[in-house]
Parts: structure tokens; sequence; C-alpha cells
């Protein structure tokens, strides 16, 4: 049966205070880390101090690590799960290395090691940082422009899972799960082209929707618009479903979007 008592309170430090993160880790009976996917030396602290406790360490990931580089003009007809071996885009191989290397301290190093890898997020957040982390993007930029916009053709697509789900796989994770554990977690999914016209709904377009130029838009986001927003991203939680029981359930993408209108 799942514990419902919890010792909460609010510690001030950043992923770099080596001596802050090693001494609540070890205080603590798991560490369920969500600040960063890509942030190294967290995770060798963290490692470093579960080392032989036998204690949990759940990592969260990103599906962009099954990424292309098609910026928006084509759909990848491949759709990944847990076992389904990938080779990532060059800006990804780092947080490839970091899952792997979580995983294998899972085996080696005497600590129930868990990745947990999220597709694109939506819902409502009750946390410090309530926005995710791509679909924010995409209204800012629909707002500017005065229609839903997406890059190239919009033909990419991502799955996605609603935060109210997520935060159910992570408590079943954290309940049951085996070390060097690999999860996916998406209950749906839409092309950029599509959710481009949710968007223009809800902010009142009329549906209008416009391509932005994919050079002008790695010149203003960054790399992020290559692996966030320009690729695709398609992935099945098998192993959560089957091995954890997950069942998510969550209003869909297109609902929570259309519930912004009125926001």
């Amino acid at each position: 049966m799942r514990s419902k008592h919890w010792a909460s309170f609010r510690l001030l430090g950043t992923l770099d205070d080596k001596e802050l993160l090693t001494e609540y880790a070890q205080k603590t009976d798991a560490v369920i880390h969500t600040a960063d996917s890509d942030h190294r030396f967290a995770v060798d602290t963290f490692i470093g101090a579960l080392t032989g406790t036998g204690k949990t360490f759940i990592h969260t990931s990103g599906s962009s690590v099954v990424g292309d580089d098609v910026m928006g003009e084509t759909e990848n007809p491949q759709v990944f799960d847990e076992e389904t071996l990938f080779t990532p885009i060059e800006v990804r191989q780092e947080r490839v290395t970091i899952n792997n290397d979580i995983r294998i301290a899972g085996i080696s190093k005497g600590i129930r090691s868990i990745v947990i890898v999220p597709s694109m997020i939506y819902g409502d957040s009750l946390g410090l940082n309530v926005e995710s982390d791509q679909l924010p993007v995409v209204f800012r930029k629909s707002k500017e422009m005065k229609a839903g916009v997406y890059l190239g053709k919009g033909l990419n697509r991502w799955s996605n899972v609603h935060i109210k789900d997520l935060v159910d796989l992570y408590a079943l994770a954290l309940e049951k799960a085996p070390t060097a554990s690999y999860f996916y977690a998406e209950n749906g999914e839409a092309s950029y082209g599509e959710i481009a016209v949710y968007v223009s709904q809800a902010l009142g377009f009329n549906g209008k929707v416009i391509s932005w130029d994919a050079n002008e838009a790695l010149m203003e986001l960054g790399d992020w618009a290559k692996y966030a927003w320009g690729s695709n991203s398609r992935v099945r939680a098998v192993h959560a479903r089957n091995l954890l029981g997950w069942k998510p359930n969550g209003i869909s993408l297109n609902e929570w979007i259309g519930s912004k209108a009125n926001r």
C-alpha cells in the first residue's frame, strides 16, 4: 500500500551545491530528481551520495532523446517503446549517456535507480514553476504572430502526457519499479500543425495558422527549436502500463489547450 505520510520542507540551494545535495540525499529515503535532465554534476553527486545504500534515485529525462532533426518538414513513422534501440541526435547524446549511467548504477552501485522519460507535458502545475517547456513557447509565439505557429510544414509529431498522469507514474515507480528501470510517459500524440490549430482556436484566431521560418526559429531559440519544436518524438509507455499498472486518464491535449481560451 502506498504511504500517505510525507515529510516536507523547503531547502534553498543549487544543483552545484555538492555538500548540500549529498547531505540531504543521505538523509532521505529516496531522491526524485526533476530539476535538470542534463546536469551531470548533480547526477554524479546523487549517485555518489546513495552508493551502497539501496535507496531509490528517480531521474527525470525527456523523450527528445529519440528526436530527429526534420524541423517540421516530415512525420517520422517510427514509434519507440522502452525496448527500441535508437541513436540520438548530437544535442541529445549526453542526455542519453546520463540515462545509461544512472541505470548502470542501479546494477553496480547498490542503488535502486529509475529513469522516467516524459514526452510533451501539459496541464496545470501546482509547483513553483507552473509552466512546462514546449507549449508556453508555442502560445507566446502564436500571440506574437496572431496565428497558431508551427515550424516547416508542421508534420512532426510528439507524444504527450498530462501532468497529473505523470505524477501518478512517479508514485507508482517509487512504490514498485525494479532497479535500472526506464519508463516512457505518454498518453496520446499530435502533430505540431494540429497543436497550432488548437492554440489558434484557444487564442481567438479562429484556427488561423502560420509556418515560422526554421532559420528564424533557430536564431531566436537556438538548438531548442531543433529538438523540442521541430523534431518528431513518438513514444509508447509500454513498461509503465504493463509493469507498473499505470492507467493515465487525464484530459486530452486538445481539451486542455481549449480550456485556456477564457484565461
